[in-house]
């Protein structure tokens, strides 16, 4: 073993807690998925593939919304079982995939595109898209500045941080299904609606047009995507879901004392008790993720694909990336009125920001995780330390590579693209990895069943054979280039 890694300890063993609570006193983990989710894939890459091709190929946001819903049911499993985040485990298997993790989360979010296009769609909504242009009190630097600041206050602000992140995206997450369904009722006919249900059903079709990278970009970016479904495993922890109730949730460094957090987690022994608490627990699981999760996503995302095909779709507009959300804004404003521009807007900033705070909150969670678990000498500092170091390396990062982007005149939602990409590539390998883990070391009652492994297979096969694919299409097109 290489001297740089601090050695694992070994399971403990320890009894499941007990639920106690029902679930809606305990729901709130899944939600802060959703607002992940409702970021750049529902609000931009849906919405402009629905503008460029209309309503054939939605069966595959569909499809990437229920595939994740089987990858998170997995993340779960781990978490409830054993108290561990999945990247632990995963360094059980093979103590590579630390750094190799820290790597694809790093080259996956670094670039602050959610951050700079929640700035622009704030200062739209607070003046228009084009207020102080060529000054830097209207520029995208300072916008981004201002949420990246929203963002850090809701996060160093209270004792623990889960609780501000949860309530926030809650909210956040409220205001833009009820503004979805708003602008649905604005502009909605029922020959738009049919021809999404169309769509739905159009399983397998690829418009000729349309790259497969392109294909596998939105597929990722139907949910959560990338290592964000990942970030389900610190959530669980916090609220005290299954054996994370053993650990103590992640306090605010800024607010006094914290707690030594413990490296690794626990193991119960197959009791018929255990099993029983192990149920109960898994219960929730399927009920958090089914309900806000697979239902939740699954409505916001037809729904801003139903507003591009009823707003751009007939005009012929296929905007650009970084104008889509402020194109449909002005199209509303045109049919309805100030009313309906801003609507969208509330609509863009909450989709947006909440989709950077959370990440925000995941990152600084992931790479504080793996560094404090496996790297020597990092547990000489608590965790909420490296927490709060790596979330201001991030801010400050994602300022100054905004200034940068903009002073070379390069769109932020490219780099949602990129993310998109490289996330697709991450779930290739994390996807089977997280099966073999949960069959390797889970005790027998808490092994994925069934339909578990075989849902997880086919969710393997299919982030698997599109990277494969892209591969393939890269080559060609460098070949053919």
């Amino acid at each position: 073993m290489p001297k740089i890694f601090e050695p694992l300890e070994d399971f403990k063993t320890i009894d499941l807690p007990e639920k106690q609570l029902p679930f809606w006193k305990i729901a709130g983990p899944g939600a802060i998925l959703v607002g992940l989710s409702i970021g750049a894939g529902e609000i931009v890459i849906w919405p402009l593939i629905a503008a460029e091709y209309g309503a054939s190929m939605v069966w595959a946001a569909v499809l990437g919304v229920f595939l994740q819903l089987w990858i998170n049911f997995e993340v779960g499993r781990w978490t409830i079982a054993t108290g561990e985040t999945v990247y632990t485990g995963y360094s059980r298997v093979w103590r590579g995939f630390a750094p190799l993790f820290i790597l694809l989360i790093v080259i996956g979010w670094i670039a602050p595109g959610w951050a700079r296009e929640s700035g622009a769609a704030l200062k739209a909504l607070i003046f228009n898209s084009k207020w102080q242009a060529g000054t830097f009190w209207g520029s995208d630097t300072f916008w981004t500045i201002i949420t990246f600041a929203v963002a850090s206050v809701i996060l160093f602000g209270p004792k623990m941080v889960y609780q501000s992140v949860e309530h926030t995206i809650e909210i956040l997450v409220a205001v833009v299904t009820i503004g979805l369904i708003l602008v649905a009722i604005l502009v909605g006919t029922w020959d738009t609606w049919k021809e999404l249900g169309a769509g739905i059903v159009n399983v397998g079709y690829k418009d000729p047009n349309m790259s497969v990278k392109a294909l596998f970009i939105a597929l990722v970016f139907a949910g959560a995507g990338g290592t964000a479904n990942l970030f389900y495993t610190f959530y669980l922890r916090d609220k005290n879901i299954g054996m994370g109730a053993r650990v103590p949730g992640l306090r605010n460094p800024l607010r006094g004392r914290t707690e030594k957090v413990p490296a690794t987690g626990f193991l119960f022994e197959e009791t018929a008790e255990n099993r029983r608490r192990f149920e109960d627990w898994w219960g929730y699981i399927k009920r958090d993720q089914m309900l806000f999760f697979w239902a939740l996503n699954t409505l916001t995302i037809l729904l801003f694909i139903f507003g591009a095909l009823a707003v751009l779709h007939p005009e012929g507009i296929v905007p650009d990336r970084s104008q889509l959300i402020f194109d449909e804004a002005d199209i509303l404003g045109k049919s309805f009125g100030e009313f309906g521009r801003r609507i969208f807007l509330v609509v863009g900033v909450a989709t947006l920001f909440g989709t950077q705070l959370a990440l925000l909150d995941g990152v600084g969670r992931s790479v504080s995780d793996i560094i404090y678990t496996n790297f020597k000498g990092a547990q000489k500092r608590e965790l909420s330390w490296w927490y709060l170091l790596i979330v201001g390396i991030w801010i400050v990062a994602g300022c100054v590579i905004t200034f940068v982007m903009e002073r070379l005149n390069v769109s932020g939602l490219g780099f949602l693209f990129n993310a998109a990409y490289m996330g697709g590539f991450a779930m290739a390998l994390y996807v089977p990895l997280t099966l073999y883990m949960n069959y390797r070391f889970l005790p027998k009652i808490a092994k994925p069943k069934t339909m578990s492994t075989i849902m997880m297979f086919i969710a393997s096969a299919v982030y698997i054979g599109f990277a494969i694919s892209s591969i393939i299409w890269e080559i060609k097109r460098l070949i053919g280039g």
